[in-house]
């Protein structure tokens, strides 16, 4: 029996900007595990659970904008 390869769907992309500096070392924890490193820096990231909880954590820090 042959398997069947699964489509490549294409992802939904989050692009993640940091616009304002973390004031404790659990923000900077979670901006400096995103990439996100300097201000006005932004990351490409698939639309995941993962990362959603992330940008939640520091949502008063970064914009997000989302890609098709």
């Amino acid at each position: 029996m042959a398997e069947r390869k699964k489509k490549a769907t294409k992802e939904k992309q989050l692009v993640v900007t940091l616009i304002r500096r973390p004031g404790t070392e659990k923000l900077r924890r979670v901006t400096w595990s995103m990439g996100l490193r300097k201000l006005n820096r932004s990351h490409r990231y698939p639309d995941r659970p993962e990362i959603r909880g992330m940008i939640f954590a520091v949502k008063h820090l970064v914009r997000v904008s989302e890609e098709a």
